[in-house]
């Protein structure tokens, strides 16, 4: 079973400038618990939930009384000064409480594939995109729907749930192709018919040939490295990060502190894998997290789960600037003071 046959269609998005109480009135009114939060063209770039709203409110009083609260926040009724006060700057639009950045899958993401994710990541929900656009969304509610429906359980002698079973299968070696891609050679310009007086003109028409040559070279090279990066992003998107490369990360880290070292690259990606091609990183821009997405936004959910409580620290940086733009990100795992 894939993720196009388990999400749920029907998604209600916001924009990062939704003000709270516009989000609360939508999550009263379609009767959802959170929704995915999208740019201008609408990649999604973070999600807002019950909880993202009502913190640091206490949430352990019962899904009822959270509607309550939500009802009230949509109505405009009167709050305490103490629930109030969460509600004031800087926490008053979506890009200020959402969870960023946002683990998305395909709609051929396998149903084990996304269950390893939610328990891996901690995550409830994930986006279904095609062509960087949401098209759904697989909730662990769909997951548990899915397994009800089936007639048997998943063959396991020591079955504790569905997520558990999907975790004892997940570990699959995910190779990565970086090749560049067959294109065709570079076009040639045939040489000039041979003269019978030499001249000047004649010796500028080669200079002409020369550079229209090495434009047309240049070019081809563009557009060669422009497919490079266009199939890297893809890759980058669809690839989601195992248990098993994430350890290996941490224990090369470990080994670069042996060696004196304070730092470490985890992964060096095309800027155009950020939703903002990477521009708020180059700003830099301290919401740059959430422009993240594909396997750049899950190791950066697992710094900020594992690492982060150690004081480790995450740092995203322009690695080269082609043409003036930003190329290359490189995302740094940093130990030093």
């Amino acid at each position: 079973m894939f993720a196009k046959d388990l999400m749920t269609t029907d998604v209600v998005s916001v924009s990062p400038d939704t003000p709270v109480r516009e989000i609360a009135r939508i999550l009263v009114q379609h009767g959802v618990s959170a929704m995915p939060v999208v740019d201008e063209k609408g990649v999604p770039i973070g999600i807002v939930s019950e909880s993202d709203l009502l913190r640091p409110a206490e949430l352990d009083e019962g899904r009822g009384h959270r509607d309550w609260w939500l009802t009230i926040l949509a109505k405009g009724e009167e709050l305490s000064d103490d629930f109030l006060a969460t509600l004031r700057q800087p926490r008053s639009i979506a890009r200020d409480i959402m969870t960023s950045p946002v683990v998305t899958v395909a709609e051929s993401t396998g149903a084990d594939e996304i269950a390893r994710l939610m328990h891996t990541l901690h995550i409830k929900r994930v986006p279904v995109i095609r062509a960087e656009r949401i098209v759904g969304i697989v909730s662990r509610g769909d997951m548990l729907k899915a397994l009800s429906s089936k007639p048997k359980a998943p063959p396991s002698s020591n079955h504790h749930g569905f997520v558990e079973w999907i975790d004892e299968h997940f570990e699959k070696s995910l190779r990565r192709d970086h090749g560049l891609p067959t294109s065709p050679g570079t076009p040639t310009v045939p040489p000039p018919a041979p003269a019978t007086q030499v001249t000047a003109e004649h010796f500028r028409d080669l200079v002409n040939d020369f550079h229209t040559t090495e434009m047309m070279k240049r070019r081809h090279e563009h557009e060669v490295e422009m497919s490079r990066r266009r199939e890297t992003v893809r890759q980058l998107v669809d690839t989601h990060l195992t248990d098993r490369e994430w350890r290996e990360l941490v224990h090369k880290a470990r080994r670069a502190a042996q060696n004196g070292e304070t730092e470490m690259l985890l992964l060096r990606f095309p800027a155009q894998i950020c939703s903002d091609g990477g521009r708020a990183i180059n700003a830099p821009d301290p919401h740059w997290p959430s422009t993240l997405r594909g396997e750049p936004a899950e190791l950066y959910l697992r710094w900020e789960r594992d690492l982060r409580p150690g004081g480790f620290h995450i740092v995203a940086r322009v690695l080269d600037f082609p043409d003036g733009v930003p190329g290359d990100i490189g995302l740094f795992l940093v130990w030093s003071g």
